[in-house]
């Protein structure tokens, strides 16, 4: 679902839920964040999400450990630690079981290397097979990390490269070469975990996930919540392997499309950005890296501990404006 119509659907639960007679609901619908974080005591908080989603690639078991590293992430987004996890399925009646179990043994194993366990399900039928969980996750409630709180003059830093999207759409197309889906597939696997312990350590001020709404729809809610303006540099942005060129292929996924439309009010290009490019910024990523800001003299120690990360931006005084220049 796009942002738009997503806003306008959640829009009654404003008015039946007051945050202020929920104190102890840290995080939650009054503003946009990666999970919901609930208060047990002074030490303790829970941390719970979901996330599911049809297959981005062929095969089962890669399709189950990407759509679960995809959920895990959002545990991650805000400095949690996973504890367990419940499957969510859609899948048809006319399709080989033997799929399923291994879309389930791709999740399982993943949550496994997070740390946590599968603690139960739920299943559909449905037309198109679906998957993806519902995880809980712990985190001391003085440690949370939200998408709020960047300041000017943090760096803006990325952990991982772009164009899952395009790869992804390029291989239903049958355009994609097998190397670069590879490729992709390893980025999408792997957890946001190793980043976000170093963002603790970093003293990181604010983070978020890049996942459906691109990383210019995502740098927005973080600037809008941090009430600064973010400046991102075209030529420290990475990209996977053939992302660019299936972008010239016209490989798009619907909901680049969707996310102009509703966050390009907030987003200027500079003249030496091509509009190819500008398109690949909206595009939606699946399971993506984090986006941090980060104080610049913690820069060195968080990419010491996350050799992955790249700086690719700045954080200036704003309140939710986006900047895209050629280069710094």
């Amino acid at each position: 679902m796009g942002p738009g119509d997503l806003a306008q659907a959640l829009e009654p639960l404003g008015d039946i839920f007051n945050p202020a007679d929920y104190p102890d609901l840290l995080v939650g619908l009054d503003r946009a964040d990666d999970a919901a974080v609930y208060r047990l005591n002074e030490r303790q908080a829970i941390v719970t999400t979901t996330d599911f989603f049809p297959p981005v690639v062929d095969d089962p078991y890669d399709f189950g450990a990407i759509a679960a590293a995809n959920a895990l992430s959002d545990i991650y987004a805000m400095g949690g630690e996973v504890l367990f996890a419940i499957n969510l399925v859609a899948f048809p009646d006319d399709l080989d079981k033997i799929i399923l179990r291994e879309i389930l043994r791709g999740g399982a194993e993943k949550v496994a290397e997070a740390g946590g366990v599968i603690a139960g399900g739920h299943s559909v039928t449905d037309k198109e097979p679906k998957y993806g969980l519902a995880v809980t996750g712990l985190v001391d409630p003085a440690r949370v990390k939200t998408k709020g709180g960047a300041q000017p003059g943090d760096r803006l830093l990325l952990t991982k490269p772009l164009g899952t999207g395009v790869v992804t759409t390029a291989l239903k197309q049958g355009i994609a070469r097998a190397e670069d889906v590879a490729t992709a597939v390893t980025s999408m696997k792997t957890l946001n975990k190793q980043a976000a312990h170093a963002a603790q350590q970093a003293q990181t001020h604010a983070m978020t996930d890049i996942t459906g709404f691109g990383l210019l729809g995502h740098a927005h809610e973080m600037a809008h919540l941090g009430q600064v303006g973010f400046r991102f540099f075209l030529d420290s942005l990475p990209w996977l392997p053939g992302a660019v060129q299936y972008g010239e292929a016209g490989a798009f996924p619907g909901g680049m499309g969707r996310n102009l439309d509703y966050f390009g009010g907030w987003v200027t290009f500079a003249h030496d950005v091509p509009l190819l490019m500008q398109d690949l910024l909206w595009t939606p990523e699946t399971s993506g890296g984090l986006l941090l800001a980060i104080p610049p003299d913690h820069v060195a120690l968080f990419k010491q501990l996350c050799d992955t990360a790249v700086v690719v931006g700045e954080v200036v005084p704003g309140n939710g404006q986006i900047a895209v220049s050629g280069s710094r």
